[in-house]
This record gives structure tokens, C-alpha cells and sequence, in this order.
């Protein structure tokens, strides 16, 4: 039979103290996963902190200068079937608060016209044209976010346009478009939303309405701009 040279008991008592002892030391030097809910916190107010910070930074900037590109569809004629024009645009802005600004938008658009069979003289058929716009008015910005901002603008002005530069001799009423002009009433209205790479540099999302009125009639007509925006100097 087998003998022990400590009781049996005794042996099994000193074995489970050594074990719980050990257990404990390994679970007072294992690194807790969970934060204490102090620590947790602060680790969320600092966090909330930072990100307040970076919002007051990025829209208490005085001006922001944006400007890209983009794409418009336009009616160049009563007629006329719609055209797709690429765009530029630059639009400088002065902050008055971080919600409420004024703005000056300076647009072109450049397309080629598709002109009805009926309206084809000379061979022309799809002559280039372009238009500009100035118009000037509030934008309010009415979401803040660290990532992201949403905004809203309107304006009015005026607007030039150049339809019969390549209708070889012939008038653009001649061929079923809207007629030169120099300056007739123009209006926009845009949603923007900039995506802040940096507080002070955004990338442009803007989807747009522009109405023009050549031809003493009003012109509908819808597109997106593109860009980037930079934001320089302070508010008081």
C-alpha cells in the first residue's frame, strides 16, 4: 500500500492555499481589461474636450475661400434639348459667427449646344457656348460636427452669356437658342457639405441651383460642384 510522509489532508489543504495564493498573484499583475469607471470618465469627457476644441477651431475662422469644379444641366434654347456643361467655380466667404456668413459665388459654364433639326443652319449643329454668373448673398451653416459641416445659401446677381460665338455668322436666336447677354438677373441656391481633412482645409460636396434669364424667360437648371475649401484668420 502506499504510504505518505505527511497526512493526506494536510497535503491537500497546502496544495489549494499555494494554488488560491498563486491565482491571485497572477490576477493582480494581469492588466485589467475593463477601465475602473473613473478612469472611463475621463477618458470620455477628455475625448469630448478634444473634440469641442477642434470644432471651435475649425468654424471660428473669419474667411474661407472655396473653389473646384463641376457639372451642370442646361437649357440653352425653349426648344432646345438639355446640355451637359463642366463648371468652375470660387466662392469667397466672410464669417460673421460660425453659423452665419456672407458669400460671393463666381461661376462658368462651358457646353456644347444640341441643336434641333429644324433649327441646323450652315452646318451648325452643335456650336460651343458658355455662360457666367456673379451672385452674391447669405449662407448659414446649420450643422457642426468635427468630421463635417452642413450648410445653406442662396444669392442673386447677374449673368452673361456667349451662345452665338460659334454659329459661324448666324445669331443664336437664329438656330433655336437663348440670345448674347451681358447682364441679365441670375440666382443660386446650394446645399454644401464640407468634409474637414484638416480645421482649416475641407473637401467640397455641393449639389446646386442656378436660374438665369436670357431671353426674358427664367432658365431651371440643376448640377453638383466639387472642390476645396481653405479657412484662414480669426473671429474676435
Amino acid at each position: 500500500m502506499f504510504r505518505f510522509t505527511v497526512p493526506a489532508p494536510r497535503a491537500l489543504l497546502a496544495t489549494a492555499a499555494i494554488f488560491f495564493v498563486t491565482s491571485a498573484a497572477f490576477a493582480q499583475a494581469a492588466p485589467n481589461g475593463t477601465p475602473a469607471p473613473g478612469r472611463s470618465r475621463r477618458i470620455n469627457a477628455n475625448r469630448k474636450a478634444r473634440i469641442q476644441r477642434n470644432i471651435e477651431d475649425a468654424y471660428s475662422h473669419r474667411w474661407e475661400v472655396a473653389g473646384g469644379g463641376g457639372y451642370l444641366r442646361y437649357r440653352t434654347g425653349p426648344f432646345e434639348q438639355r446640355t451637359n456643361e463642366i463648371s468652375f467655380f470660387v466662392t469667397p466667404t466672410y464669417n460673421l459667427n460660425p453659423r452665419w456668413s456672407a458669400a460671393l459665388d463666381v461661376r462658368g459654364m462651358y457646353g456644347s449646344a444640341k441643336i434641333n433639326n429644324i433649327d441646323q443652319k450652315n452646318g451648325v449643329f452643335s456650336p460651343q457656348i458658355s455662360e457666367y454668373t456673379v451672385t452674391a448673398g447669405p449662407q448659414y451653416r446649420f450643422m457642426t460636427r468635427e468630421k463635417y459641416s452642413l450648410s445653406a445659401t442662396a444669392g442673386v446677381g447677374v449673368g452673361l452669356s456667349k451662345f452665338g460665338g460659334d454659329a459661324k455668322g448666324l445669331r443664336s436666336e437664329d438656330l433655336g437658342m437663348w440670345p448674347d447677354s451681358n447682364a441679365k438677373v441670375a440666382f443660386s441656391a446650394s446645399v454644401i457639405m464640407d468634409y474637414n481633412i484638416y480645421n482649416n482645409f475641407a473637401f467640397r460636396i455641393q449639389p446646386t441651383y442656378l436660374g438665369t434669364t436670357f431671353g426674358n424667360t427664367v432658365q431651371n437648371n440643376l448640377g453638383v460642384n466639387l472642390g476645396l475649401v481653405y479657412r484662414f484668420g480669426r473671429q474676435k
